[in-house]
């Protein structure tokens, strides 16, 4: 009598050299993505304690003394500063001990990779009561805006960049979802074996290493998905407009309010339309954190904003809640206000995407999160290298 030979799991079989061939592919990509985002998930933290000296410009008796108008305040940065370019926009904070920041910022569109696509990207930390510049830091050279576009595009033209990112991203989370279906245990006994690492006996690192992969990569593969998820809102179009579906409730568009524009004659603009702006701002939302102006000159990318917008940010740890305000730019009167509760979940989700992403959104503990998952994304290929060359090379 023949005994009839057990049957593979045919799907599982597939699955498993679906996962072996595209992490061959992508794994080196997934290794420099994960580590650069691992690095830039404290950016903020660090920095706010290297630069501690001049993000406080520590003038005394404050509230006995004025700020200067935005427009004397420009004049004296560029005399300070003495760069080639004009200031692009400014960051204003609500709470008066801090510095105000002046950006400089010229991108080319010709460009094909990161260092000459951003001309200049610098940004003067000044003292809003006497003007003095306290410190210009170069944005573009520094530590992490490099661990951010290599993040973000491998240092290479951003409009093109991110698609070489998002691929292997994209193949990446095919990786999630197959990895998952082959850690998945056919009984409850060899599930309670792969919950944890079972080493007492075990010498081989070969199984060491195998756990390592499979135990890890499981734990970490649902808060991975939503890392991975955020990250292609940034590359693909069609993942935002999915979210923005699934989130608005079916809504397809998202709102637009480019027919919202000036009115006013260009006779009514002066020097001190930009503080009349910004004196709106804060009375709208006296217990935000900061909010932007654009100095309204031309630029070398020619980008043309449909209307005067100011992003108001609520918090300072975090983006997810923010508010629009669009005003006159000729006479500084708000045309519109849409506060931050009035926005559809779609577009809550949106605004929260980037903290999501980095863990800001819970917090401290959130980015310690990021981190470790961050992380462990990186030791996938690594240790997922070594299975495949395990069996391979016995």
């Amino acid at each position: 009598m023949k005994v009839k030979p057990k049957k593979k799991n045919t799907f599982k079989k597939i699955v498993s050299k679906l996962h072996l061939w595209l992490g061959l592919t992508v794994g080196f990509f997934v290794l420099i993505i994960s580590i650069t985002g691992a690095l830039y998930v404290f950016k903020d933290e660090i920095q706010n304690v290297l630069k501690k000296d001049y993000i406080h410009h520590n003038e005394q008796n404050i509230s006995q003394k004025k700020i200067l108008p935005l427009k004397i305040l420009e004049q004296k940065v560029e005399a300070q500063t003495n760069e080639k370019y004009p200031i692009h926009w400014a960051e204003i904070p609500l709470d008066k001990t801090k510095s105000y920041k002046f950006f400089y910022y010229e991108r080319n569109p010709n460009a094909w990779n990161y260092f000459d696509e951003f001309v200049i990207y610098k940004t003067a930390y000044v003292n809003p009561f006497t003007g003095k510049v306290l410190a210009l830091e170069d944005e573009k050279n520094g530590f992490f805006n490099i661990v951010k576009f290599i993040h973000w595009s491998f240092l290479l033209k951003s409009d093109w960049g991110t698609y070489i990112v998002g691929i292997p991203v994209l193949i990446f989370l095919i990786m999630l979802i197959s990895g998952i279906i082959l850690w998945w245990p056919k009984n409850k006994k060899a599930r309670k074996q792969r919950f944890w690492f079972q080493w007492k006996n075990i010498k081989s690192w070969r199984r060491k290493n195998y756990d390592l992969h499979s135990i890890l990569g499981f734990y970490a593969s649902f808060f991975a998905l939503i890392l991975t998820l955020t990250g292609l809102f940034y590359a693909f179009f069609f993942v935002q407009a999915a979210l923005y579906y699934a989130f608005s409730g079916g809504e397809t568009k998202y709102p637009d309010f480019s027919n919202i524009k000036t009115k006013a004659p260009i006779e009514l603009r002066d020097s001190t339309t930009l503080d009349k702006i910004a004196a709106n701002v804060e009375k709208l939302y006296p217990s935000a954190s900061a909010y932007s102006l654009d100095f309204g000159y031309e630029h070398l990318d020619d980008h043309e904003h449909p209307n005067y917008e100011v992003y108001v940010k609520q918090l300072d740890y975090s983006y997810h809640i923010n508010h629009q305000v669009i005003f006159d730019e000729n006479s500084g009167e708000v045309l519109f206000n849409r506060p931050h509760q009035k926005k559809n979940f779609g577009e809550k989700f949106v605004a929260a995407n980037y903290d999501i992403h980095v863990g800001a959104i819970l917090g401290i503990w959130g980015k310690i999160l990021a981190f470790i998952i961050s992380l462990i994304c990186a030791s996938l290929p690594i240790t997922g290298f070594l299975v495949w060359k395990g069996r391979k090379f016995k």
